[in-house]
């Protein structure tokens, strides 16, 4: 069997909890695991090999283990520490925003002082910012979660698959809108209005499935009083556990995505769908619902919808509509494909 490495000390638990759970089972595979404990504390594993660690560690622990590729899960930091793991291994790293990628020093630097800069500073002095270049330069591949965004450079890392599990009959229909409950990555105040003008006699829940706080805490609040009693919502003002947003995502008939089509990474402008990936995308073939998406973003797949005028309407018909996510998202599918990528990356 090869033997793998995978590395998370930054950001994604959620990428590396698919890359856990598509691996399992695999009969080429062997992976071990590299997690900081805020990635550890979020990831739900059993007898896979997982390892504490840390900036000032991982390169040490990875050293005499015979790895054929090591996996680096996210690169937005510690860029001194991916720098020297880059030069001694063949190594792949996932790549989250294009834009960031591809910047140069310059880039960097003009962009230094429009965000924390404090932040900045400490990534410039104490982790090498300036590396950034040389890590995904030296780095053998590039890997994007969604087929659209493949290039010559850019591979796709097939990661997601349909669980299998029972559909729920709700009372309500039931809305998710899955991920953290912020203006700056959705456009909530859109939803909010919507819901607060609902008037049907028909049932709707809406589940705002991620954390929320400040100024979208206080208007949840306000609208949770305001509603008839056939429209509900359900909001969360800490963290979504895993078992949590599992069991809603379950539960969902539908799932409603207002992302905003822009959003920024480091000061530098980021297109969803064109160079950077939605989380949303992973959730809605993660747990097979239909999904529905502003209507200029740029998808292939059939089972993102684009949003109608009448997005309530939608939502309802969407609700029952069947689309076989197996026929191409089922585990043995993905992982074969995966098994492939991961064999090409070692050979080549």
């Amino acid at each position: 069997m090869k033997k793998i490495a995978y590395i998370e000390i930054d950001t994604h638990a959620e990428i590396a909890q698919a890359f856990i759970d598509v691996m399992k089972g695999s009969q080429a595979f062997v992976v071990d695991y590299y997690f900081s404990k805020k990635i550890k504390d979020q990831v739900i594993s059993k007898d896979e090999n997982i390892f504490l660690s840390d900036s000032s560690m991982i390169f040490d622990q990875l050293k005499d283990k015979g790895y054929e590729l090591v996996i680096i899960g996210t690169v937005h930091r510690y860029f001194n520490t991916f720098s020297a793991i880059t030069k001694k291994y063949n190594t792949a790293i996932i790549s989250h925003n294009l834009n960031f990628t591809k910047a140069s020093k310059l880039d960097l630097m003009k962009s230094f002082f429009k965000g924390d800069v404090i932040f900045r500073l400490k990534l410039w002095l104490k982790e090498g910012l300036f590396y950034k270049t040389k890590v995904y330069q030296k780095s053998k591949a590039l890997l994007v979660l969604d087929e659209t965004m493949i290039s010559e450079r850019q591979q796709f890392l097939p990661l997601f698959y349909t669980k299998e599990f029972d559909k729920s009959e709700n009372e309500f229909l039931t809305v998710v809108i899955p991920g953290g409950v912020s203006q700056k990555r959705r456009d909530y105040d859109s939803v909010f209005r919507i819901i607060q003008d609902i008037n049907t006699d028909r049932k709707y829940e809406f589940v705002f499935l991620g954390k929320a706080k400040d100024h979208e805490l206080k208007q949840l609040e306000n609208l949770s009083k305001e509603l008839a009693a056939n429209i509900r919502i359900t909001y969360f003002s800490e963290r979504v556990s895993t078992e949590n947003f599992e069991k809603w995502m379950r539960k969902a008939d539908i799932l409603w995505c207002p992302i905003q089509q822009e959003t920024e990474f480091f000061s530098m402008k980021e297109v969803y769908g064109v160079t950077k990936v939605t989380g949303n995308f992973g959730d809605a073939v993660t747990y097979g619902k239909l999904a529905v998406f502003p209507e200029k973003y740029p998808s292939k797949v059939d089972f993102i919808i684009p949003a109608k005028e009448n997005v309530l309407e939608q939502l309802k018909e969407l609700s029952s509509v069947h689309f076989d996510f197996q026929k191409i998202y089922g585990k043995d599918k993905v992982q074969n494909k995966l098994e492939q990528l991961l064999s090409q990356l070692i050979s080549n």
